[in-house]
């Protein structure tokens, strides 16, 4: 049945009713023996409202828990930098200038739970959904560039030391800090993560970035490697560690508010898609492998191409239906857009799509923000929630297989001639071979503002004061690695001489850790107390 052809009651009336369209004539009471009770168990209307109620809420993310969405458009500009896009990628959405195809985004932080504060020292989350003429694409990354690990198989350890500690239930440094000493490669993304750039003003003066590398794909078959970069019109900007304090404590919705209102009066978010196009090979000019998301690729041998602009402009109309059932995988490309051999990117393409159908459902491509703006047609069947079949017009409702001589349906024309990369090796369990741990968390450091600096060896030295002396010492000596003044400046805040606790600072003061960068957690528990005003009993 198609949603048109559903009747109702006239806008005039606005008549309540239950899910099987029952006119509601009294939505007060429950049915009770006498006015006091008990009430009795055919209580159908009451039981109907109370168990849909029960069930609201989806399990929320494991992470990307918290955010907060619009719809908008993307508009393609025909080229990359100079040249024409044709000549890199056929994805038909990039081909013509000025084309517009429909989009909608998710922003997110991280590690913490739906309602959690969006002040916190997080990475943000940075989702694009585009309805193409081809179906969806999905662009699934971060605000920031790179990422802590280069193989999938640590994201569950990862996320796992960055959670609330499972017995305390508290964001703990030290289980943070024991995993990152033992994972070099992350120092890059720590640099990031404990300086401002760890707390985004806002999503509207964000960047985002795909993280991953992927590829492009054109009309012969030929492919590039391409990075994916959201550039905002409206520049960026972000918090110091106080500045997010204390907004928190005046509002802790500050980054969903300042999306809804500005979209609301008008004023809409834009940001520009860039790439970087690098050649399919392994580059051993390079220092590091382009297929390791734990670096960026040089922008002045790989510059960013401009490829279209991004604007949002309109807000969800049911936050529940839209942004928290939004689903999004990075297996989701249209023709002319691959996968390159990056391990992280390939280990993300299981998991997302495999977490969407554990959390909504295995039909949840039928839900309205998630389906394709074309028709599906597929010979999936059935599963929970199933809302409709996925057919094509004049499909022959008795055939859910191919090939078929009787009506079913049949394999598309190929567009273009297919990539075939040449793939060959021992089937082995090592990492990259060129991992290059510390020279760019060095440069970024030293790249960083007076400002940005200070801010970051204050939240580092925070978060490790907390730490057991053979953490704080290690992750010293990798910060050392990085930039000499680098290591300096977090030994000399933790109180270390040559390794060695000098007592000018107190250290582990608390069994318990706290918001990354967070000052002064354990005095904040004994200024409730303190602080609290005495009540009487009622």
């Amino acid at each position: 049945m198609n949603e048109n052809d559903i009747t109702s009651q006239s806008e005039e009336e606005m008549i309540l009713t239950n899910r099987q369209g029952h006119p509601i004539g009294n939505n007060q009471s429950m049915r009770t023996v006498g006015s006091r009770g008990p009430a009795t168990l055919e209580n159908y209307e009451f039981i109907e409202k109370i168990t849909h109620f029960d069930r609201e809420r989806i399990p929320e993310r494991v992470v990307h828990a918290r955010g907060a969405g619009a719809h908008g458009y993307f508009e393609t500009y025909g080229t990359v930098g100079d040249e024409p896009i044709g000549k890199y990628t056929r994805a038909r959405l990039f081909q013509e200038k000025g084309k517009q195809t429909p989009v909608f985004v998710r922003f997110s932080s991280v590690i913490h739970g739906s309602h959690s504060p969006e002040t916190l020292r997080d990475p943000r989350g940075f989702a694009v959904k585009f309805y193409t003429e081809d179906g969806n694409w999905d662009l699934v990354g971060n605000n920031l560039k790179v990422f802590f690990i280069r193989d999938a198989i640590k994201f569950p350890d990862l996320i796992h030391a960055f959670k609330p500690d499972p017995v305390t239930n508290i964001q703990d440094g030290e289980r943070i800090f024991d995993f990152i000493m033992h994972t070099p490669e992350a120092l890059m993304m720590i640099t990031f993560l404990f300086s401002p750039w760890g707390i985004p003003a806002n999503f509207r003066q964000m960047q985002g970035s795909g993280v991953n590398t992927y590829k492009w794909v054109n009309a012969q078959g030929e492919a590039v490697l391409i990075k994916y970069h959201w550039e905002p019109k409206q520049g960026i900007k972000n918090l110091t560690q106080k500045e997010a304090e204390d907004i928190q404590g005046k509002n802790f919705n500050h980054a969903t508010q300042d999306l809804y209102q500005a979209i609301e009066s008008g004023k809409f978010p834009e940001w520009e898609l860039c790439v970087q196009i690098m050649s399919d090979d392994e580059h051993p000019e390079l220092d590091f492998d382009p297929l390791d998301d734990t670096k960026l690729w040089p922008p002045d041998k790989f510059p960013f191409l401009p490829v279209g602009r991004m604007v949002l402009n309109r807000n969800p109309e049911n936050y529940f239906a839209e942004v928290e059932q939004a689903a999004f995988g990075t297996g989701v490309l249209v023709d002319g857009l691959d996968f390159s051999d990056d391990k992280m990117l390939q280990g993300r393409t299981l998991s997302y799509s495999d977490t969407q159908r554990y959390r909504v459902g295995p039909n949840y491509l039928q839900l309205p923000i998630n389906a394709p703006k074309k028709y599906a047609a597929t010979n999936q069947r059935d599963g929970q929630m199933t809302y409709r079949v996925d057919g094509a017009p004049g499909q022959n409702p008795h055939i859910n297989y191919e090939p078929s001589s009787l009506g079913g349906l049949k394999e598309a024309k190929k567009p273009g001639k297919e990539h075939t990369p040449l793939i060959e090796g021992n089937l082995v369990r090592q990492t990259i071979e060129r991992t290059n741990d510390f020279k760019y968390a060095g440069e970024r450091y030293r790249e960083f503002e007076d400002w940005e600096r200070d801010d970051l060896i204050l939240n580092l030295v925070n978060t490790l004061q907390t730490c057991s002396p053979h953490i704080q010492q290690k992750m010293t000596q990798l910060f050392t690695k990085c930039d000499p003044d680098y290591g300096k400046r977090v030994a000399e805040g933790l109180g270390l001489i040559d390794g060695i606790q000098s007592g000018n600072v107190n250290t582990a003061d608390t069994e318990f850790g706290g918001p990354l960068g967070s000052t002064q957690t354990s005095e904040a528990v004994q200024e409730a107390e303190r602080s609290g005003h005495p009540a009487k009993p009622y």
